[in-house]
């Protein structure tokens, strides 16, 4: 099977899966890709995260934020290679049938390494940054490399999608605090796994997650997609984040529209 084969194979979704991914906001799927097709990508999602990051203050200087990850968006326009597995139909099919449309489009795409040494992600949800009508956007969260706890792992507060309390906070100290009091109120588990080569999860907009220090010797090298329903209607934004990712994401949209601009392609539609 070739490594295009491979991102347009369907994956064996089971119907317990979608259910838990409904009950708890998030699953986790073994074997979502071989971990020869991971490893045929990582190279060029490193090497363009390399060229095209721009934090490069010392750790020690950094804000909390700044010290759980560099973040790299929109790969996918920067590189051939990188755009065969953001549009990988096998992925978004996965997503259409976890989130329950007849399609799923582009968001965008993120890399996330969390270097050595680097700290916390703070308790959070994404949604709170995306202007959108409804709660049908997902992420897929896809390590490209073996990952233990140490290196700082997602987690997940299992059921936090139906908890609205928190949804008005940004990433920082303060979420980090206020969401750990509130979620350990509520009596959400929180899922901590490692992750082997090939596996992936998949969370909802508004579910509430975190991940710990990578204490590791290398980074944790992550590449995700934001994937939302192929018919989602743009809402008005709710905060100055929301206003920046309408002009950065969906340039040329406006609220009431569909979130249909030329950077947000259809990428499964049944």
């Amino acid at each position: 099977m070739t490594t295009s084969t491979a991102l347009d194979t369907p994956y064996d979704l089971a119907a317990d899966q979608i259910s838990a991914f409904d009950r708890d906001g998030f699953v986790h799927l073994s074997g979502v890709l071989d971990p020869e097709v991971v490893r045929h990508y990582e190279p060029e999602i490193t090497e363009k995260v390399i060229e095209l990051n721009t934090m490069h203050l010392p750790m020690e200087e950094r804000s909390t934020y700044n010290k759980a990850f560099l973040q790299v968006g929109n790969l996918w326009q920067h590189s051939e290679l990188v755009k065969e597995l953001v549009f990988s139909q096998r992925l978004a099919k996965i997503a259409a049938d976890l989130l329950g449309v007849e399609g799923v489009r582009l968001y965008h795409d993120q890399a996330l390494y969390k270097e050595p040494a680097g700290g916390i992600t703070p308790w959070h949800a994404d949604q709170y940054y995306w202007p959108f009508s409804s709660d049908r956007s997902c992420t897929i969260w896809l390590p490209l490399q073996e990952t233990p706890l140490e290196m700082g792992p997602l987690s997940f507060a299992a059921g936090s999608h139906r908890f609205e309390h928190g949804r008005d906070l940004p990433i920082s100290d303060e979420s980090e605090v206020a969401l750990q009091a509130a979620l350990a109120e509520q009596n959400l588990p929180v899922v901590n796994e490692p992750f082997a080569l090939g596996d992936a999860s998949y969370h909802l907009g508004w579910t509430f997650h975190h991940a710990g220090p990578n204490v590791g010797v290398d980074p944790r090298r992550v590449m995700t997609v934001i994937y939302i329903d192929a018919d989602m209607v743009v809402a008005e934004p709710v905060n100055d984040h929301q206003v920046g990712d309408l002009a950065a994401s969906l340039p040329g949209v406006r609220p009431g529209e569909v979130a249909a601009s030329p950077m947000n392609p259809v990428l499964y539609r049944r």
